[in-house]
């Protein structure tokens, strides 16, 4: 399935999730009128709500209630009579949703008492003179060669591209962040938790373009190397480099990891490891091994690894410390495992980012009879 713009996936995942406002209904509406989006809305929402799920839609019938009653009736009455023929949806989305290969549980809501904070938009924004400055929500910083509106940052197009040397920038997401970046390229970031980019405010003519991903996850839509007299984009990470002439991927190198990985969505990327280049197609993986320098490459569906970019976490087989780092990053908790049995334990499903983290510690409870709980910034699983 070829992704279209982006802001189409965040639109089908509003109006599941039952949060797109009336203009974003209509938009949907629009988009839907045309013959091969519904084929997109179709499978998009069946592989990313319905994993693992032997609830198939009756897709003419879906279409014709969602294309019929957008713009004329409340958002909840939509929501319940679009989901008659998946009705798992509901709690998949707003409560979060586990199975394990032979069990498939969903969960009630919970009350929630805990006061763990839900990820949000922040960074640290390190200049080249070496001040800092806090990004958040509500906060907005402009200076001559940079802006931001505390959910994005973006660099002016046309400064210093004749300069001698370059001038970096840091850009550091913390724990319980995630943040957006685009560059004086054009090219388009978004960092994930615990993630740390090195930038020039400005690239040289003539030259590649080259960029540090110092740890963490980012996702990349790489501005056209056409649209730059033909300068590549490089991004370097741990022992490798990876070269793109336009594209978009995702990159994930946490401290704490032993792997590092390089996911292909569209184009083509050249991933060079120990000397060695190799050329990745659209949902190829190349796993780097951290303490063999050993490396290999698989097939992989991508939207479950660059789902976090969209406001959901999918799981396909993930491992229990996987499941256990992604959330920790996410919520900036610290997780105390007392049950070691625990470890064997993979998880499939899909849960949303917008929910506090005690509605996915019931469904833990209620999947594999995992006990919880809370002190503080702390998390004891039992």
């Amino acid at each position: 399935m070829k992704m279209l713009d982006k802001n189409i996936d965040k639109l089908i995942i509003k109006f599941v999730e039952n949060t797109a406002t009336l203009d974003e209904q209509v938009k949907l509406k629009q988009f839907l009128e045309i013959e091969k989006n519904r084929a997109y809305f179709d499978e998009y929402v069946e592989l990313n709500y319905l994993i693992n799920s032997k609830v198939k839609f009756d897709y003419n019938n879906t279409l014709d209630e969602v294309m019929g009653k957008i713009e004329s009736k409340p958002k909840s009455l939509i929501m319940y009579k679009y989901l008659k023929y998946a009705a798992a949806i509901i709690l998949l989305i707003s409560t979060g949703y586990f199975l394990t290969k032979n069990q498939v549980k969903t969960t009630s809501k919970v009350v929630i008492d805990n006061k763990i904070p839900i990820g949000t938009d922040k960074a640290t924004l390190t200049l080249e003179d070496g001040s800092t400055v806090a990004l958040e929500k509500g906060k907005v910083y402009k200076n001559n060669k940079v802006s931001s509106d505390g959910k994005k940052i973006v660099y002016q197009s046309e400064i210093d591209k004749q300069a001698e040397k370059l001038a970096y920038n840091y850009l550091t997401i913390p724990r319980g962040g995630e943040f957006f970046i685009e560059l004086s390229d054009g090219t388009k970031v978004w960092l994930n938790a615990d993630s740390k980019l090195k930038y020039p405010i400005a690239f040289k003519e003539g030259e590649p373009r080259k960029i540090e991903l110092l740890y963490g996850e980012a996702y990349f839509d790489v501005s056209p190397s056409t649209d730059h007299n033909g300068d590549s984009f490089i991004v370097n990470l741990l022992e490798q480099e990876i070269e793109v002439l336009g594209t978009e991927f995702n990159v994930k190198a946490y401290k704490e990891e032993k792997i590092a990985t390089t996911t292909l969505v569209e184009g083509k990327v050249a991933v060079k490891t120990n000397n060695e280049m190799s050329l990745l197609v659209p949902n190829q993986q190349l796993v780097f091994t951290k303490e063999t320098d050993a490396f290999l490459i698989k097939t992989v569906d991508v939207k479950n690894v660059v789902s976090w970019k969209s406001g959901y976490f999918s799981f396909s087989e993930l491992s229990f410390n996987e499941t256990i780092n992604l959330l920790s990053r996410w919520y900036n908790v610290e997780f105390i495992i007392e049950n070691k049995n625990l470890f064997k334990i993979k998880f499939n499903g899909v849960l949303s980012k917008n929910q506090n983290i005690e509605n996915i510690l019931q469904s833990f409870k209620n999947t594999n009879n995992i006990k919880y709980e809370i002190k503080e910034n702390k998390i004891y699983l039992k």
